[in-house]
């Protein structure tokens, strides 16, 4: 491996800072749905009105998403990295002292406002530090976080409804975000690479994207709950559609420098990468919503005891994903992500033949595996979105692929929900409903193989893009 090519000192740093901040945001978007219950009884308020705490934070993170990447742009990393760290640790603190329901609905569209600026913000950065020859490597470690925050979420949530008061659900973000903050200041790059254009902000694109997302997210949510031919549900997604189709008009208008460029989506590579990470948003979130409920409903299990058994998933996530990493920048993603691909369908078809007696251990081998092959396919995937695009684009793209990944999640969750409630309401037991989930989850695996092979294959090792930010940490460094 060439000097040039390893993740050096300060890369390092850079992606351990980001990444502590990263994942206190992460886990604290599932921490608070265990604890659902244990709000509604010491607020007396309806669980409807109390799930709001779920969704609100949901729905402010859409609408922050599009925005970040402009303010990247416009403000630099460190500064919307910082005011992202600031607003979500000063929103744990506000819903920490919430008296009521509604207050502490409303302090946690303050957490997912910094949320929304931290998550693309991390990509963003990191993405243009270590250049594209060094990109498989580092979103393999950017990935850590994403993927054992929600796997951790529910087991944090667990253990602090049995043995601590409510509000630590949110008070242990205080000492985290403290020291992220400091650390942020000295690490991370002040400023926008060279040759990035200071857009100006796209007033009529933030009014119809980020409340089409909000609008698609919310009816996906409660499509959940009401199935799809509800009205509210309808309502959401179709003025979701309706907004977001006239973003598409506007961004494609010659002339216009749009929120999020969506001309991207014509550079091949870069368009399957987008489509393989909206198709892991639904298969890893719809997962990691029925393994944890097939153990509760079926087996018999706790909440906290559910969300232990879903631990091995993130254990072979966690060694899958430097692997997979280091060797995308040798082999490219399409000669690891239909592996992986295959990988999460032959272990998922254990969980369609599971029923009440059998072992966690064989389960627990499965998610195993099962996370191994999700960790060859994010990160390898993440990596050819960077190495797919101009550096000065990096913002935007972010914008896009984080938009579609969260959709595809959201959907992902309320597909897995309505098979459970139809198969039961035909009188299917509570086994038989679940092997129904999992075999279209079975068949949402297949389709990313295939979509998989869409994806670039070796890089090249001369390419030139991305290499203008490559020195970036090492210019701005100077001046932190």
């Amino acid at each position: 491996m060439d000097a040039e090519d390893r993740i050096d000192g300060p890369l390092a740093r850079l992606i351990g800072v980001m990444m502590l901040g990263g994942f206190m945001a992460l886990l604290d978007a599932t921490i608070v749905n265990v604890g659902i219950g244990t709000l509604a009884a010491h607020f007396g308020a309806p669980l409807d009105t109390v799930e709001w705490t779920a969704s609100a934070y949901m729905l402010t993170l859409a609408a922050a998403i599009p925005v970040s990447g402009w303010a990247v742009d416009r403000y630099g990393g460190r500064a919307v990295w910082l005011a992202g760290l600031a607003l979500f640790t000063a929103g744990s603190l506000l819903c920490a002292l919430a008296w009521d329901a509604g207050a502490l609905i409303a302090f946690r569209v303050v957490q997912g406002l910094g949320g929304g600026l931290m998550e693309p913000t991390l990509l963003t950065v990191l993405a243009r530090a270590a250049g594209p020859r060094r990109a498989g490597r580092t979103m393999a470690l950017m990935s850590v976080p994403m993927t054992l925050g929600p796997i951790l979420g529910p087991v944090a949530g667990g253990l602090i409804n049995e043995y601590l008061p409510w509000r630590w659900m949110f008070l242990v973000n205080l000492p985290v975000g403290a020291l992220a903050i400091a650390l942020a200041v000295r690490s991370v790059p002040r400023g926008a690479p060279d040759g990035t254009a200071r857009r100006p902000l796209d007033v009529l694109g933030l009014l119809l994207l980020s409340p089409g997302c909000v609008a698609v997210m919310y009816g996906l949510s409660q499509a959940a709950t009401a199935g799809f031919g509800a009205p509210r549900v309808v309502a959401g997604i179709a003025l979701g559609a309706a907004l977001v189709l006239a973003y598409v008009v506007h961004a494609l208008r010659p002339r216009v420098a749009p929120l999020v460029d969506l001309r991207l989506l014509s550079i091949r590579p870069y368009a399957a990468s987008v489509a393989v990470m909206t198709l892991v948003g639904g298969v890893l979130f719809a997962l990691l919503f029925l393994i944890p409920l097939y153990y509760q409903q079926v087996q018999g299990h706790g909440v906290l005891s559910a969300g232990l058994l879903l631990v091995p998933q993130g254990v072979g996530a966690f060694f899958g994903m430097p692997i997979a990493g280091r060797l995308s920048d040798r082999v490219g993603a399409r000669a690891l992500v239909p592996a992986g691909g295959a990988i999460v369908v032959l272990t998922t078809l254990a969980y369609t033949q599971a029923g009440t007696d059998t072992s966690p251990l064989w389960l627990g081998a499965c998610s195993v595996l099962c996370g191994l092959g999700l960790g060859f396919i994010g990160a390898p995937t993440m990596a050819s979105v960077y190495r797919s695009v101009p550096a000065e684009s990096t913002s935007s793209a972010t914008g896009t692929l984080y938009v579609l990944n969260q959709i595809g999640a959201a959907l992902g969750i309320t597909v897995v929900t309505l098979l459970l409630q139809d198969r039961v309401s035909d009188g299917a037991s509570r086994a038989e409903a679940f092997g129904t989930a999992f075999w279209w989850m079975v068949l949402a695996a297949a389709v990313l193989v295939v979509a998989a092979f869409s994806l670039p294959g070796r890089p090249d090792r001369g390419a030139a893009i991305g290499s203008a930010v490559a020195e970036e940490p090492a210019r701005d460094s100077a001046v932190s």
